[in-house]
């Protein structure tokens, strides 16, 4: 009998990519095989995410297309898993197309799922009933040994790895779905992060970034000790072989000094902070339930740059927020001149059921406005990174290769028969130049000539 196979699609964040590579190292471990396309897979898995309505209308359009390939080969089998999944649970299996349904937290069920509708043939639900309610420890568990068993170098791009730090989270941002569809905060036994972290440089890898819906949040009580972020930092940093180690997202509420401290202190720690501010006015940040004012995210700020003279700096902000006024507007635009980020993810306000945006404040922004807005910003965050970026012009920076580049980028005349590879710096920036294929992984100076707002252009030294 010829193995099954399967294919993998996945949506949304760093916690989903996390999520689709342990599951597909789980699925290989039980003989299924991977395929890259659709139509000859036996089992079509969808790892899905709730934060804009943007994305659940593109799994729902995917969806389409696949009642279409169910209708010539009606063997075929569609899990849906992630947030969207934990979110809608009865409403999505009714679908037509769908087999499967799984949230975040049943992550570890996904492969025997599997085998069971092709067993049965019928459809199978796990998701989340109380998502509020505090894990137990036996599924906490449960997670861990998934983690543990299935991350491998294989599920990443080559000698990097993304390693959970935290699960869930707390803030309940008015906007946000998040806390309804991945649960509580939960904090990691930090020996089980540092075994994993290990156990990954042991088979290659060079970079670790930690996760965390809000990673500055970690906290684990051992004994008279709690150990914070930036005590897992240094201790992952201590491990021989990593030569850089990550963290994302952070949320500037209750930011702990010491994590900028040990971002100066320790060369393995990159120099990077992805911190959203969301809005510059203090009227929407509270609407927004964000903790913080403008003022108070500017001094920390300061702060870092005092800190860490060199650091990058990374920032989201949503535009259209219910009620948001051209003054409002202004003050976004305003802090992101001050901050002068290296680069910022803007979005368009986009209402989640049973958030209390939705519940509570009524979509009045008109689409229109959002997207001038949209644009506005991103326009300012392009101005402020292309000038900057041209002070790397002649310096010679450190980069971890990722792979070919899949945009030509540079003149194919100087490239002695080389791809244009891309890569990225300590500080995240991403950087095209000629190489061989063979450097994918390997960490390279590159001696820049060109630059704009999203990319540094060089050649290999």
């Amino acid at each position: 009998m010829n193995p099954r196979k399967f294919h993998l699609k996945n949506f949304g964040c760093q916690m989903n990519k996390l999520d689709s590579g342990l599951l597909f190292n789980a699925l290989s471990s039980r003989g299924y095989v991977h395929t890259e396309k659709a139509g000859e897979a036996d089992i079509i898995i969808i790892n899905t995410c709730s934060v804009r309505q943007h994305a659940e209308d593109r799994v729902l359009s995917h969806l389409g297309h696949i009642k279409h390939l169910k209708k010539t080969h009606p063997a075929l089998r569609v899990a849906v898993i992630g947030c969207m999944a934990q979110r809608l649970g009865e409403e999505l299996l009714q679908h037509d197309s769908v087999d499967i349904v799984a949230g975040p937290g049943q992550l570890a069920e996904v492969p025997r799922l599997i085998d069971e509708v092709f067993d049965t043939h019928d459809s199978r639900m796990a998701i989340t009933e109380s998502i509020r309610r505090p894990d137990n420890l036996e599924h906490q568990q449960i997670l861990d040994e998934f983690e543990m068993n299935y991350d491998s170098d294989k599920n990443h791009i080559k000698s990097q790895a993304f390693i959970r730090a935290m699960r869930g989270c707390n803030n309940f941002c008015t906007y946000c779905i998040v806390p309804y569809v991945r649960g509580p905060e939960i904090s990691r036994p930090p020996e089980m992060v540092l075994e994993q972290a290990r156990k990954l440089v042991d088979s290659g890898i060079r970079q670790i970034t930690l996760l965390g819906q809000s990673i500055n949040a970690y906290r684990w009580q051992q004994g008279d000790k709690t150990w914070t972020l930036a005590d897992l930092l240094e201790k992952v940093s201590d491990i021989a072989g990593v030569h850089w180690v990550r963290f994302i997202t952070s949320n500037p509420g209750h930011f702990d000094d010491s994590i900028l401290q040990v971002m100066a202190d320790l060369p393995k720690v990159c120099p990077y902070l992805h911190i959203p501010a969301q809005s510059g006015s203090d009227r929407i940040l509270k609407a927004m339930n964000r903790g913080y004012t403008s003022a108070y995210y500017m001094a920390l700020m300061d702060k870092a740059r005092a800190t860490v003279p060199d650091i990058a700096i990374a920032g989201d902000f949503i535009v259209g927020f219910p009620g948001e006024t051209h003054q409002d507007y202004q003050a976004t635009a305003e802090l992101i001149r001050r901050v002068r980020y290296k680069n910022c993810f803007i979005f368009k306000y986009s209402p989640r059921p049973g958030t209390r945006a939705e519940q509570k404040l009524a979509d009045d922004i008109p689409d229109e406005l959002k997207q001038q807005r949209n644009m506005e910003l991103l326009e300012i965050v392009n101005q402020i990174a292309e000038q900057d970026n041209q002070r790397f012009i002649g310096k010679t920076l450190e980069v971890l290769v990722e792979g070919p580049s899949k945009k030509a980028h540079l003149n194919a005349a100087n490239s002695d028969n080389n791809p244009q590879l891309i890569g990225r710096t300590a500080h995240d920036y991403i950087v095209v130049f000629n190489g061989p294929a063979s450097l994918a992984g390997h960490f390279v100076n590159v001696s820049i000539s060109k630059t704009s707002a999203l990319t540094l252009f060089g050649t290999l030294v």
